[in-house]
C-alpha cells in the first residue's frame, strides 16, 4: 500500500515541471486514483474555436499515468502506449480528468482515464499501458 507522502511528492512533480506549470494543471493523487485539473484557453483552441486535441492528451495521460504511479514508489513509470478517443469539443471553463489503474503485473500496468467539461458531460476517454523506468524517483525530477 502506497503512502500520502508518495502521493504528495507525485503531485510535487508534476507541479514542477514547466510545461504544467503554463498550462495551468492541478493534480490530486490517491491510491490507484488521480484526477486532473485543466483551465480551458483560448491559447489552447485550434482553429476552429474549440481545445487543442494535444491537451485532452495532456490531463488523459496525466490522470492515468498518475493513477499508476501512485503504486510504485521507487521509480518513474513511463507510459508505453496510449490510444485516446476525443468524443465532444470543448471551449471553456475547466475539464477534469479522473484516471484509475485498472491492472498490473511485475512488468506492466494498464491505466484508463476519462476527461469531463464542467457539466460533468464525457468529452473524451483513453487508456494506456505504462511500464516501470529506470528513473530513480528522486529530488532530480521534483519528487520532493
Amino acid at each position: 500500500m502506497a503512502h500520502p507522502e508518495h502521493f504528495t511528492k507525485l503531485e510535487n512533480m508534476m507541479h514542477s515541471a514547466p510545461f504544467i506549470q503554463w498550462t495551468g494543471a492541478q493534480v490530486s493523487i490517491s491510491e490507484a486514483k488521480a484526477q486532473i485539473t485543466l483551465p480551458v484557453r483560448d491559447d489552447f483552441f485550434h482553429a476552429a474555436g474549440a481545445m487543442h486535441g494535444a491537451l485532452y492528451f495532456l490531463a488523459l495521460d496525466n490522470a492515468a499515468f498518475f493513477a499508476v504511479n501512485s503504486l510504485v514508489e521507487d521509480v518513474f513509470v513511463l507510459t508505453n502506449s496510449f490510444t485516446t478517443y476525443l468524443t465532444r469539443p470543448v471551449s471553456e471553463g475547466t475539464v477534469t480528468a479522473i484516471g484509475h489503474a485498472v491492472y498490473q503485473n511485475r512488468s506492466q500496468f494498464i491505466g484508463e482515464s476519462v476527461l469531463y467539461d464542467g457539466d460533468d458531460q464525457e468529452i473524451a476517454r483513453a487508456n494506456g499501458l505504462f511500464v516501470r523506468s529506470k528513473i530513480p524517483l528522486s529530488e532530480k525530477i521534483g519528487y520532493q
